[in-house]
């Protein structure tokens, strides 16, 4: 896909800091000259495409409820059914393939540490295997992302639309 010079203005200006207002992609639209409905077709349209893979907040973890950054490692045949069943617990919204032992990596989210290990206990009997949760945040509250020996590829797998991406059109 090609993205026009609009296209280009709306990701490069907007990957932070997006504005906390009641109408944020109408204040953003304000800055770029175009309307709200604009942006959202415009972010749809580019979701849609594959040029983004979702438009969402992003919260450092753990200081809104409760987070773990997890794995699993399943035979490759089970790789989807095991994604499937991993997606479909309301504080996932994707998993993604790893080239690793533990081949399956996700993010459970709820609104506190009780919530987020009853979720991983849910997870593990619908996927048939033990999680591994592994922290996320270092000294500092800076995000860290494991490099798992040999990760040398990442492939989202199906799932659920993450929550907070404009619809899709």
């Amino acid at each position: 896909m090609l993205l026009d010079e609009q296209d280009r203005r709306l990701i490069d200006g907007w990957q932070r800091d997006l504005p906390i207002v009641s109408a944020p992609f109408a204040a953003v639209g304000a800055t770029l000259g175009l309307p709200e409905s604009d942006v959202l077709a415009r972010l749809a349209r580019l979701q849609q495409s594959g040029a983004l893979s979702r438009v969402g907040a992003v919260v450092r973890p753990n200081t809104v409820g409760a987070s773990t950054l997890a794995a699993i490692s399943v035979p490759p045949e089970r790789l989807e059914a095991a994604a499937a069943a991993i997606v479909v617990e309301p504080g996932v919204n994707h998993a993604y393939e790893r080239e690793h032992a533990y081949n399956l990596w996700f993010v459970v989210t709820a609104p506190d540490a009780t919530e987020v290990a009853e979720a991983i206990v849910r997870i593990e009997q619908r996927a048939g295997a033990p999680v591994l949760q592994v922290a996320g945040v270092a000294a500092g509250g800076v995000e860290e992302r494991p490099q798992p020996v040999g990760a040398r590829r990442r492939r989202r797998l199906p799932g659920r639309r993450p929550q907070g991406s404009p619809p899709r059109s």
